[in-house]
């Protein structure tokens, strides 16, 4: 007789995530309200753009301001191709007659972007930054390193707000202590630019705490004051003032990696430090960093309609979700419904995003992956 031996199930690691995924109901909630934003923003982005978009966000009608939602459009007043979408206002219109509807589209678009693009500057500086300080850490810099890279960093600085003349200054010294030759002339100024100062993980980590020590969104306010009013601009100024939280996670994982079995292997074979930076370290330690992500999109989605609320964000025409909060504030009483229409959705947006990054918290916790797994 032949015995059969038990068939074991296997699972691929996709499917015990999404097991342990689906436990988390209002992370499942915040997936699918993160989705319907997305599919919003692709439709705005169809329908609002173009020289005749089906749906034009700036179009003036000052017959029809002030509109309440799902009001009839008069058309007797209005010529063919100022009709709104469905022939009626879905949302309402504005103080010049702006269908709040076809703002609302373009505004998702522009705001998901903002805060896509920003998050994906601030986790590419965090995942330089911390990977450096995390795997070369322990190793000594030099005063002329270390001079090297204040003076280029703020020659790139004082060229890019203020003058470029200093700035140039600032390059030329920088590149005359890269040409110095300290090899092979020994004197007092070699003997200092070749000392040891301190290491890479303390320098690069002093820097993350000073940058932590400013208030992010005064400081966001100040350089975008200075800089003319763009939406690349926003983009630039949010990502490089959120990265620092990215560069503490990826630091963390890569000292806790930096002594594993398979690092100190490769290191044995003579694998190349960048091969195993990116084909070993980074893909593990990549988990923290997609939580902090999600997390931080809603951030910059929060910081983006301030800023636009206050009138230093993204300038006309393109209309945010700020912006058209900003337009309601005055008719707070006579049209609410331009103030709750873009504040609302903030609101669900935000707490889609940070309900979904708790879903991946879980997904990213051995014990319940193995708790899942043993059921």
């Amino acid at each position: 007789m032949k015995t059969q031996m038990p068939s074991t199930k296997t699972e691929q690691p996709y499917q015990e995530a999404w097991q342990v995924f689906k436990q988390n109901r209002l992370a499942v909630i915040g997936l699918v309200l993160f989705l319907f934003f997305t599919l919003v923003a692709l439709a705005g982005l169809w329908t609002t753009s173009g020289n005749t978009p089906i749906c034009d966000p700036s179009l003036v009608r000052l017959t029809e301001k002030l509109r309440p939602p799902l009001s009839q459009a008069n058309i007797h007043y209005l010529a063919p191709d100022e009709s709104p979408p469905f022939g009626r206002y879905l949302l309402g219109t504005d103080d010049l007659g702006r269908d709040i509807f076809s703002r609302m589209l373009q505004g998702a678009w522009v705001s998901l972007t903002v805060g896509f693009v920003a998050v994906g500057i601030a986790v590419f500086i965090g995942v330089c930054i911390g990977g450096l300080a995390g795997y070369f850490g322990y190793k000594r810099i030099t005063l002329k390193t270390l001079a090297i890279f204040t003076l280029l960093l703020l020659g790139l600085s004082i060229e890019f707000f203020f003058s470029w003349k200093i700035g140039i200054f600032f390059l030329l010294v920088t590149t005359f202590l890269i040409c110095y030759p300290t090899k092979t002339k020994k004197n007092i100024v070699t003997f200092f630019l070749e000392k040891s100062i301190c290491s890479v993980d303390t320098i690069l980590m002093r820097f993350v705490d000073i940058m932590m020590c400013f208030p992010s969104f005064f400081l966001i306010l100040t350089v975008v004051a200075l800089l003319p009013a763009s939406i690349y601009n926003i983009m630039i100024v949010i990502g490089l003032t959120s990265w620092m939280g990215t560069t503490r996670f990826v630091r963390a994982e890569f000292l806790s990696l930096r002594e594993q079995d398979f690092v100190l292997a490769a290191r044995a074979l003579g694998v190349k430090h960048i091969k195993i930076i990116f084909r070993y370290m980074i893909p593990n330690a990549i988990a923290p960093v997609l939580i902090s992500t999600t997390i931080g999109i809603a951030t910059a989605i929060l910081t983006e309609a301030g800023l636009s609320f206050l009138g230093f964000g993204v300038p006309p025409p393109h209309a945010t979700w700020g912006n058209i909060l900003s337009d309601g504030k005055r008719f707070i009483f006579d049209a609410p419904w331009i103030t709750f229409v873009p504040g609302i959705a903030i609101l669900l947006v935000v707490l889609s995003f940070n309900l979904f990054g708790e879903g991946l918290r879980d997904i990213t916790n051995p014990r319940l992956r193995r708790k899942i797994g043993s059921e």
